[in-house]
């Protein structure tokens, strides 16, 4: 847990000195903008607890088609969160998300993850928390990109 915590400090620490004009500028070369990658990171955390232990509901579940992998800002019509949306969902996320994964780390997963074309399988909540705190990290490494070429 304390990955996910250390994750989300040095992600909400890179966003908040993100410039609101800088969330939608998609510069050549990137596949997404910054507010893409707010919202992948907060629907694939809740995507994949989901697909780990199919008793948890994903909040925003209408967020999902927006930023999960293979979308695009280019296909998105008005109804998007707003950077206040995406900031406040990402900071309280972890109130509800550990709280439920105590206790839960050496179970089995519902199905398990096979990442790539079977180059890893995640089988057990543990190492689906591994999964999303390194995803967390790699994303707001590209958010900080994003931040300073734009």
């Amino acid at each position: 847990m304390q990955q996910l915590r250390l994750a989300r400090m040095h992600l909400i620490g890179r966003m908040k000195r993100v410039e609101d004009s800088k969330w939608d500028v998609q510069p050549s070369g990137f596949n997404n903008n910054i507010r893409w990658h707010a919202g992948h990171i907060f629907v694939t955390m809740e995507t994949l607890i989901h697909q780990s232990i199919n008793s948890y509901e994903p909040k925003h579940p209408n967020w999902i088609p927006l930023f999960v992998d293979g979308t695009s800002p280019v296909e998105w019509g008005d109804d998007v969160p707003s950077n206040e949306e995406l900031m406040t969902n990402l900071r309280e996320q972890l109130e509800w998300v550990i709280p439920f994964l105590e206790g839960k780390q050496e179970e089995k997963m519902s199905e398990p993850l096979i990442i790539g074309e079977n180059i890893m399988t995640i089988d057990d909540i543990q190492g689906i928390i591994q999964f999303i705190a390194w995803h967390e990290g790699v994303h707001a490494g590209v958010i900080d990109a994003l931040s300073k070429v734009s």
